[in-house]
């Protein structure tokens, strides 16, 4: 595997790795009220874009980190509408 692949697949993992204690913290105390929406729409707009675009260029790494980071995202954005 080549060194730019494998930069790939440790950034998109640290990156999306990151949202897993915030989506734990509003699991736990049903509460996202300092979570901001308009922010968090966007954001979960920009990776599907990104996922987009990795399926384009045929990259697996951002097919992989950004589909995982789309779930998450997307367990905020819900966990927002229903908690708030």
């Amino acid at each position: 595997m080549e060194l730019h692949t494998l930069l790939g697949y440790a950034a998109g993992f640290l990156t999306t790795i990151a949202f897993v204690p915030q989506v734990v913290k509003i699991w736990k105390s049903r509460s996202a009220h300092d979570v901001s929406l308009p922010t968090f729409i966007a954001f979960t707009v920009g990776v599907a874009l990104w996922l987009t675009y990795g399926f384009v260029k045929k990259e697996p790494p951002m097919i992989l980190w950004n589909s995982v980071t789309l779930v998450l995202a997307g367990a905020i954005l819900a966990m927002k509408l229903k908690f708030d």
